[in-house]
């Protein structure tokens, strides 16, 4: 692809004056000041086409994923660096500038690289039985291994809570599990439901250090293959169970408390009142509900599928404002008691992952390819940044299922501090 100018010059006017990141291109030129924190390497023409004809976020992801282009540094303070300066986000007459100095080629169409998953029709209908199973499966059926890498011994993919600064990741996810069992006020003999259970931490925690019978489920065939290997190994088979099925599917009721942690951004914003529903309906009167999921800061900030994260992490995923699912918890059989934002905590949370990541990188790589490293690299980056700035946010709700005006919540303030 012919260019009219040297390529790193445009890229660094792009970028803006002032930012310390150095610009290097196929091309042999480079721009930006001498000992910059971060590099940008276009090493291929498509990195410009991708950049150039896709909105904002997923022409980087396009660029990078692909290989073309490559991101040198810390990845978390470069995309807070570029964050928002790509060709995509631009005005449309410094789009045009930068379009006429690149040559016109750049517009020519390039495939997206084979990691990205654009849902259509033959997926079935949006938030169905066989669409969800396909969606989870894109994300979670990855490898075991993979995220044991990732994760840590706790294999819990949901948001951590760090009681003190100098707590660890694996401090911070089992004190999360034990604030949400704290929270639904667990004891002997009380029966939890688990929806979205992944590979299994809540089950295991539940009935080993509180006493209860639990089901979890899944649509993840190797997640839920792993907790049962991982409960029978405890000897937590007669209190203690996780079936690969729909959350939709479970016939029993009566539960005292169901926990939903990190399921609600699956469940999709036509579906939620059904969701909140349902889970009512599995509790006996006066049962409890927490609900912990990612939100979007503003309740009226429109969704915006086909981006990133929607083509590459989490196929049809759907964030709604804390908000909105207070209102969805609050009209479908409910009375909201508590609520609390982790959104700090899950910034660190995803630094956490970063770096195990960077720790198993090349272990990654050669068990589920360069691509998908690449994916979840930029992804966790991505989401620390946006943790980090309030453009996401984790949230805690607490709920009752209240009968004739009987919650069962105890008169004294809630104070969910660890047992002695």
């Amino acid at each position: 692809m012919a260019t009219r100018t040297p390529i790193a010059p445009v890229l660094a006017k792009v970028i803006g004056p002032g930012q310390p990141i150095a610009f290097e291109a196929y091309d042999g030129s480079s721009a930006g000041p001498a000992g910059a924190l971060s590099r940008v390497i276009v090493k291929d023409p498509r990195a410009l086409n991708y950049v150039a004809t896709a909105p904002s976020d997923l022409g980087l992801a396009r660029a990078y994923v692909s290989g073309c282009m490559d991101l040198e540094g810390d990845m978390f303070t470069t995309l807070e660096m570029l964050a928002g300066e790509t060709v995509g986000s631009l005005s449309l007459a410094d789009r045009l500038g930068v379009l006429r100095d690149l040559g016109p080629g750049i517009l020519r169409p390039v495939a997206p690289p084979p990691e990205e998953v654009h849902p259509g029709p033959w997926w079935g209908i949006r938030h169905s039985l066989s669409r969800d199973s396909r969606a989870i499966s894109h994300h979670y059926d990855v490898s075991n291994k993979f995220y044991e890498w990732l994760l840590g011994p706790s294999m819990a993919y949901t948001c951590a809570v760090y009681p003190h600064a100098g707590a660890s990741l694996e401090e911070a996810q089992e004190e999360k599990v034990d604030l949400v069992c704290r929270k639904l006020e667990l004891k002997p003999g009380d029966r939890l439901l688990d929806v979205g259970c992944g590979w299994g931490q809540m089950v295991v925690h539940a009935a080993q250090h509180y006493g209860v019978r639990v089901i979890g489920v899944t649509l993840s065939r190797q997640q839920a293959e792993y907790a049962q290997k991982r409960i029978a190994e405890l000897g937590l088979s007669d209190v203690a169970e996780v079936r690969h099925d729909d959350y939709r599917h479970i016939p029993e009721t009566g539960f005292d408390a169901v926990s939903s942690i990190g399921l609600t951004e699956h469940i999709g914003a036509k579906n939620l009142a059904a969701y909140v529903r349902f889970l009512a309906s599995k509790l006996r009167p006066q049962g409890r509900l927490l609900n912990h999921c990612i939100t979007r800061a503003v309740n009226s900030e429109p969704a915006r599928p086909g981006g990133f994260i929607n083509r590459y992490v989490f196929p049809d995923g759907e964030l709604e404002g804390v908000g909105t699912i207070i209102s969805a918890i609050q009209d479908n059989g409910f009375e909201v008691r508590h609520e609390e934002n982790f959104r700090e905590h899950y910034a660190r949370t995803c630094a956490a992952w970063g770096a195990n990541l960077e720790a198993h990188w090349d272990e990654a790589v050669r068990e589920v390819g360069e691509g998908r490293a690449r994916v979840w690299r930029l992804y966790l980056a991505g989401s620390r940044l946006g943790f980090t700035q309030r453009r996401i946010e984790l949230h805690q709700v607490l709920a009752a299922r209240t009968v004739d005006g009987v919650s069962g919540m105890p008169l004294e303030r809630l104070d969910f501090s660890r047992r002695s």
